[in-house]
């Protein structure tokens, strides 16, 4: 299933943007809150990220870049009351509220784990690629990302023939929607009809559902069926679970930072879901209904890997890929270099790839810009499942390859800065640096005028 002659599974990396900070935004995310306002490395976190494009590529995945978002967003900072032009704006809001300029700062987006929910043609009703961008109503510096994130897909995946795209849901609570990172697909083969597993933290229409008590559960049920209804899914090739809210409590976030999925392998953690062996039978159950034969359900214990060593290491934040090198079936883990610092983490991976299981390579990233944010590998992917009509209809600009590689590290030496304080955000300047990169990339990339300035 690796060879690009079949359908595959992608990997689309956003690209980590000009004015990368740490604003210690997301309440709920540990690693988030932890880390704000200690000064970032702009041009180090995009060339980590770009580091990790590249090796996969190398390793014979299909690895796709995805532009990042222009900040700060000067049209929410106006639709905020702040006049003027462009620099009276910024150093107005940095006087008068320099907590929202922060906001409208945010780089956040360079998850693009949480950019949309995309289901692959195999599963929709009319036989395309389907993409929903999430409203990320949760948390305001996200909630304004959307718009520009369906520009940035709909440029990247044009062909309406082969590629269906959405709106976001809308930007409420009960259809609150944090895209792929509570989203996993499992199947038997790429390239046909698939089960797709929708995590949510709450069920909002139903005030005596179990929920969370200290963090937010920031993906609803009704989200997540709003986007099987408009992705056309059947019902049978959907399953539907609880996040523990324990768990929510302890600081994960998103499934994505406790389950990861890729084939029949669901690796997770003991206390992951509301009820374990009610959602894997569901799985079993699913599956079959497709012929896709057994899952394998690996389940990591709490006394080997505590919760608390999961959120910090970032352990099931990681890619599981089907690899060109390894035989069918078999998987590579990428994992953040935190995972080798944890002891227990790095003790069970050690014993993961020891025993008898579809995971048997393990490949460690810097990704330390990432992870002091509140990120790991995951996180900077959204995974699209393309079959060949499809990979010819994707941007080709937007692929990486030898000459992309190369030319998007000059691109960031070019227009990053080395060091990023909080206090660097009221600088006008910024924001010149920051349009006169993202006009350049649009060029790169061959995407057309996808950002508010060029508009």
């Amino acid at each position: 299933m690796s060879t690009h002659t079949q359908a595959l599974e992608a990997n689309f990396d956003g690209l980590v943007g000009p004015t990368h900070n740490y604003g210690g935004l997301s309440y709920g995310n540990v690693a988030s809150s932890s880390n704000s306002a200690r000064p970032s490395n702009p041009k180090q976190a995009a060339q980590q990220g770009l580091q990790k494009m590249k090796s996969l590529h190398d390793l014979g995945m299909f690895q796709g870049v995805l532009a990042p978002q222009s900040r700060p967003d000067l049209h929410t900072l106006r639709r905020l009351g702040f006049t003027g032009n462009d620099s009276q704006v910024i150093q107005r809001a940095a006087k008068q509220d320099a907590a929202l300029l922060a906001s409208c700062y945010s780089a956040s987006s360079m998850w693009t784990a949480n950019a949309a929910t995309v289901s692959p043609s195999a599963d929709c009703s009319d036989g395309r690629l389907h993409f929903t961008p999430a409203n990320l109503v949760n948390r305001f510096h996200r909630s304004i990302e959307h718009e520009t994130t369906g520009r940035i897909l709909q440029a990247t995946f044009a062909n309406e023939d082969r590629f269906g795209h959405h709106q976001a849901l809308p930007s409420s609570d009960h259809f609150g929607d944090e895209g792929a990172a509570n989203h996993t697909r499992f199947c038997h083969d790429y390239g046909t009809a698939g089960v797709e597993f929708f995590v949510y933290g709450q069920h909002a229409f139903n005030g005596t559902a179990p929920k969370p008590a200290k963090y937010p559960a920031r993906q609803s049920l009704e989200a997540s069926q709003a986007i099987a209804r408009l992705h056309g899914l059947k019902d049978e090739q959907v399953v539907y679970a609880q996040q523990n809210p324990d768990v929510i409590d302890a600081g994960v976030f998103h499934n994505d930072v406790i389950a990861v999925g890729n084939g029949k392998v669901s690796f997770y953690h003991e206390l992951a879901f509301l009820n374990t062996s009610e959602v894997n039978d569901n799985l079993q159950q699913a599956m079959s209904n497709i012929g896709n034969g057994d899952m394998q359900f690996i389940e990591v214990p709490a006394d080997q890997v505590s919760v608390q060593d999961a959120v910090k290491s970032y352990l099931f934040n990681s890619q599981l890929l089907s690899l060109p090198h390894l035989s069918e079936g078999k998987m590579g883990i990428v994992v953040p270099q935190e995972c080798r610092e944890n002891a227990n983490v790095s003790a069970y991976l050690d014993q993961l790839i020891a025993s008898d299981n579809a995971i048997e390579e393990i490949l460690v990233f810097d990704l330390k810009q990432s992870m002091s944010n509140g990120g790991g590998p995951a996180c900077l992917r959204l995974r699209v499942v393309l079959n060949q009509a499809e990979q010819a209809a994707v941007n080709p600009a937007c692929v990486m390859n030898d000459a992309l590689f190369p030319r998007l590290m000059g691109w960031t030496e070019k227009h990053y800065r080395d060091t990023l304080s909080e206090a660097d955000l009221a600088d006008p300047q910024l924001l010149i640096e920051s349009h006169s990169a993202l006009d350049e990339l649009t060029q790169i990339l061959c995407l057309g005028s996808v950002y508010d300035f060029q508009r």
